[in-house]
């Protein structure tokens, strides 16, 4: 008996450990049994998964996605992003555009491309003949189209291909003339779906609000040419083998803003710039898309699939496990050092999508989320109070509570494993 203790106490304290029992909650707590729940919590120092609960059952990720796009961009993209290509043939100078969101942004504008084509001599001619892919993604829902969330796909982005309009003003100014002020007009301003034609309430009834606008390669040069107060043409012409390449801000500032405030444009296009880098004659963001996707299926397992079929998560089609983010999570912190990454990542309690996140004192949780109808996620590095760095995974389907209650029980069970694991 006296051989048999140690053992036994080893089982007891085994047995009660907090990966344990928070494993056999998650299988028997009707806050994640009501619903679809995934959780997968690694410990990368020992290498060993800390829990399994459906870890490898495919989840509707939502903007979880944007980690793929986030590691897509981290392979192929430089420090400075691509901003435009262009080739001079006598007196004209024809550009194309590689993806990049920035120009003329309405939060986080990059006059790189204005400051190079205002101080050029030659006739400007925009050409959109390096792309030729659909307007929306995969998947995406038809009727988003008025959404902010839901601008559309282009080589060459303007204004972040929204119309912003408050109050008092409309930008671009271009879109004045193609907008109606109606005093009957309700639920703020509707674009009708094929063309740019606007409809708002009455003047002092709309806050600010961003309306996707149709882009077409007509609408870019008209804008640009009204910045820049010089005519721009726009023509059909491939891009030439000599054609150079002009590089603008910083990649940093596109991956903070599209993780810290989810930016669908930004991680859509970010495999517009990743294929801009790899082939620069044509734009095809979704075989850079299946090129990483390929990657990441030859190195998951056969129980933990990969479908990814757009930047954004926009598109229910995306299909991933809480393994497979796992392994993504492994490689991303591989490629970039800690602090930078938490930088880039919202802080739980402090920035971005994160901010209203319950977390007392220093941040400990550093994730990206992703939620919609019915659906709830967030994946990224947690740190304990023992100073252990661990990587997570909680994906939560088809729930009908409110998102805020589903984000309280994620941070709750964060909490735990930040304060006992």
């Amino acid at each position: 008996m006296k051989v048999a203790l140690p053992f036994l106490l080893v089982l007891v304290v085994v047995g009660c450990s907090p990966a344990r029992r928070i494993s056999r909650e998650l299988q028997t707590k009707s806050i994640y049994t009501d619903h679809f729940t995934g959780v997968a919590v690694y410990d990368p120092a020992q290498r060993r998964a800390l829990i399994q609960h459906n870890a490898d059952k495919p989840f509707t990720p939502a903007s979880n996605t944007k980690l793929f796009s986030f590691y897509a961009g981290l392979l192929s993209l430089r420090d400075s992003l691509p901003v435009l290509r262009y080739a001079v043939r006598n007196d004209s100078l024809i550009f194309w555009g590689t993806g990049n969101p920035l120009l003329l942004h309405p939060d986080l504008p990059d006059t790189t491309a204005l400051a190079f084509l205002r101080n050029r001599p030659e006739r400007l001619f925009y050409s959109p003949a390096n792309y030729e892919g659909p307007r929306f993604g995969a998947g995406w829902a038809w009727d988003d189209y008025n959404d902010d969330y839901s601008p559309e796909l282009a080589p060459m982005p303007i204004y972040g291909n929204v119309v912003r309009f408050t109050k008092s003003t409309t930008l671009p100014h271009r879109f004045i003339d193609s907008t109606q002020s109606i005093a009957t007009a309700t639920g703020g301003v509707h674009r009708a779906e094929f063309t740019n034609q606007f409809v708002r309430p009455a003047a002092g009834k709309t806050a600010r609000q961003d309306v996707p606008f149709r882009w077409s390669a007509v609408v870019v040069a008209q804008l640009l040419a009204d910045t820049l107060h010089r005519p721009v043409s726009v023509v059909n012409l491939p891009v030439f083998p000599n054609a150079r390449l002009i590089r603008g801000s910083s990649t940093d500032s596109l991956y903070k803003r599209m993780l810290h405030v989810s930016d669908n444009q930004f991680a859509e296009q970010v495999l517009f710039m990743a294929s801009a880098e790899q082939q620069p004659t044509q734009l095809n963001p979704t075989i850079e898309l299946r090129r990483i996707a390929d990657s990441l299926q030859y190195s998951a397992t056969a129980k933990s699939p990969v479908r990814w079929v757009d930047g954004s998560g926009l598109s229910r089609y995306n299909l991933f496990t809480p393994n497979v983010l796992i392994g993504l999570l492994g490689r991303i912190y591989a490629k970039v050092p800690q602090q930078r990454l938490f930088t880039l990542l919202p802080a739980a309690g402090q920035s971005g999508t994160l901010r209203s996140m319950a977390a007392d004192g220093k941040p400990y949780i550093f994730a990206k989320s992703g939620s919609m109808t019915g659906v709830y996620n967030l994946s990224g590095y947690v740190l304990t109070k023992r100073n252990k760095l661990l990587y997570f995974s909680i994906m939560h389907n088809n729930f009908i509570q409110p998102v805020s209650e589903i984000r309280r029980r994620t941070a709750d069970l964060l909490k735990e494993i930040h304060e006992r694991m």
